[in-house]
């Protein structure tokens, strides 16, 4: 794991800021406390700071081809390097270290771009190739590792995070309009934009490639296109063989991902998912041999803790109980605000930053089960999206006495209650399923946008609501709409919130994080069962609670999914009442003109009276104003 940066010339002539690119490299020193290198030419410039993982004493980068021309930079792992060393290319190859990122470099001499296709792993990678004047940006196929680039009087500035190459001055810092209009819908800001008009991210499973002649990106590895195909029948697998694939799959992914010379955590909600990563972890370890970490809450509804504490006994972890108390939910908030330069919605960065802080005392990398989710059909919504059609052939009458009494329920401030679910349910079912899922599962939801848009954004209203049409569309899976909503968690939820909350909460405490659901074996196994395989009945995860019933406690496959959170609801009546007031004071954002003062104030005082809980909608507000105040 590591933070990549770097300038490259498309014309040949030298770069007009030579000065910068280490400057880039500095602002990412959390990302590699342990070291820094670069490759340097007139016309190029690698960067990267280390955090050293596999081979610390000889693994150091940018490592560079025998004759000096082709040099490469990666952050993250390479699962397959003792593999690709055996590969014909590398068979004389004169490597100078055991670094997994160092195999990549003669398959590239050999395949050209081709060789990314032969990666297994997460990564964000950078080849500067002086032969030909090219410069290839890689990124991983589900998209843990991000990266993101600009084009700027022709040269390529690349890094693995935003405030690297607002570093480079030739880079314009103008907002743009499409991506708050999206953030505010959604809560996060999905790929290729980023709030800054000439920054884009690097889309997952993506190649860029960057030559005197053009700047191209392409895809090489296609998540709908996997998900369309089918093994055997229509109807997929039988459960049981299904089961056991999947669980073999994992069984093979947790193994490949163990690979560090550092030790090695887990984070444990006491849920299925992570659980499962400790069962089959701690096939690897004496008793005691590996640690693991979960978040500790005085509110009993966000609380897991108590879940966590009886799958690590049952496993015997090293394990701690990390507190998120009200005095280091606002440390770590004051921190994320300062040097998160995305503004992300998901209050679930707060507690990752402090798991990752502690883990950090013991271990340099971590398992972590994003993924699962979005593959094995976790959430409580895809089993709404089922009821959804139920419920529309119900008489008109009873729907609308269904939908006045549920409205009419007082609410609560606890995490995903269900008075929560059946007010989203019904405020949204009648809607197609891509605009009900979005109203579910966003932050102000793509319905009723126009509402809460100010005049600096409103022109980008139509373009937002097109841009996410167009998304649904791309993750449509012919005869299975359900497989679709899926897909679209998958393409986007999954890599714009859930993977940079991971990475950038971890990064900050200099720690790696590894999803052993997003292994290509496991992500390829499960986008091709049918969501019949994974939403049954009223269970969710089916087959992967299948999967886990051999290797866990039976208490844990019965347990209801709960989901990391922060109880904001209480936070912004109470503790952060004050700072509430400022940043979402009408005047001030009057003046900014990127959001409907008075639709806001309403949100704010409904919420104040406790006539509706509006945390979920109101926190990606607030963070967009405390980014707004430091980054924009």
């Amino acid at each position: 794991m590591c933070g990549i940066a770097g300038v490259v010339s498309r014309t040949g002539r030298p770069l007009r800021h030579p000065d910068a690119p280490p400057r880039m490299r500095e602002t990412l020193v959390h990302r590699g406390p342990d070291g820094a290198g670069s490759a340097d030419r007139p016309d190029a410039s690698l960067q990267i700071r280390r955090l050293a993982i596999v081979d610390l004493a000889r693994g150091d980068q940018p490592f560079t081809s025998p004759d000096g021309l082709v040099s490469i930079v990666c952050n993250g792992e390479i699962y397959n390097s003792a593999d690709l060393r055996r590969d014909a290319a590398a068979r004389n190859y004169p490597f100078r270290s055991r670094s997994d990122v160092e195999s990549v470099l003669p398959l590239y001499l050999a395949y050209g771009s081709e060789a990314i296709r032969r990666l297994e792993g997460m990564f964000a990678l950078a080849i500067w190739d002086a032969r030909t004047g090219r410069l290839l940006l890689a990124r991983d196929r589900s998209g843990e590792k991000p990266l993101f680039y600009a084009e700027a009087d022709g040269e390529l500035v690349f890094a693995s995070e935003p405030k690297a190459i607002q570093a480079y001055p030739a880079v314009a810092r103008t907002l743009d309009p499409l991506a708050v209009a999206l953030y505010v819908a959604l809560g996060y800001v999905p790929q290729p934009l980023t709030m800054h008009h000439a920054i884009r991210k690097l889309p997952p499973g993506c190649l860029l490639t960057a030559d005197a002649a053009s700047v191209t990106v392409a895809p090489y590895w296609s998540a709908p296109g996997i998900a369309t195909e089918r093994a055997g029948s229509a109807a997929g697998p039988a459960p049981r063989d299904a089961a056991a694939a999947v669980r073999d799959a994992l069984r093979r992914a947790v193994a490949r991902e163990l690979m560090a010379d550092v030790p090695v955590g887990i984070f444990t909600s006491g849920g299925l998912d992570s659980s499962l990563l400790v069962a089959l972890a701690s096939e690897h370890f004496p008793p005691g041999g590996i640690h693991s970490y979960t978040i500790a809450f005085g509110d009993p509804s966000y609380d897991e803790s108590g879940p966590a504490a009886v799958v690590t006994r049952h496993f015997r972890t090293t394990h701690r109980a990390v507190p998120a108390d009200p005095d280091n939910l606002r440390r770590a908030l004051d921190l994320v605000s300062e040097r998160l330069d995305e503004p992300l919605g998901d209050p679930a960065v707060l507690p990752t930053y402090l798991l990752s802080e502690a883990a950090r005392q013991d271990v340099k990398v971590i398992l972590s089960g994003e993924g699962a989710d979005e593959l094995f059909g976790g959430y409580p919504t895809y089993l709404g999206h089922l009821a959804a059609d139920r419920f529309a052939a119900w008489p008109a009458w009873l729907r609308t006495g269904v939908r006045r009494a549920v409205l009419a329920w007082p609410p609560s401030p606890g995490k995903v209650t269900i008075e929560f679910l059946l007010k989203r349910f019904v405020s949204y079912a009648a809607l197609p399923p891509v605009e009900r899922h979005y109203e579910w599962f966003g932050a102000l939801g793509p319905a009723s946008l126009g509402a809460w848009l100010g005049p600096a954004a409103a022109p980008a209203l139509e373009p937002a609501r097109e841009e996410l049409a167009r998304r649904g569309a791309l993750a449509a899976v012919p005869g299975d709409p359900l497989a679709g909503i899926l897909l679209l968690d998958f393409l986007t939820y999954l890599p714009d919130d859930l993977l940079t909350k991971v990475d950038r909460a971890t990064m900050l405490a200099s720690i790696e994080a590894r999803a052993p659901f997003l292994d290509r074996e496991v992500m390829e196994l499960a986008l091709r069962l049918p969501s019949a395989a994974k939403v049954r009945g009223l269970s969710t995860k089916a087959v992967l609670k299948e999967a886990a019933r051999p290797l866990l406690p039976a208490s844990v496959l019965r347990r209801r999914k709960r989901g990391l959170s922060v109880p904001i609801a209480t936070w912004l009546n109470r503790a952060l009442r004050g700072e509430g007031d400022r940043l979402l004071d009408p005047p001030r954002l009057e003046a900014q003109g990127w959001l409907r003062a008075e639709a806001v104030r309403s949100l704010l005082a409904e919420h104040r009276a406790g006539a509706a809980n509006h945390a979920r909608r109101l926190w990606p507000l607030v963070m967009l104003q405390r980014w707004m105040d430091r980054w924009a």
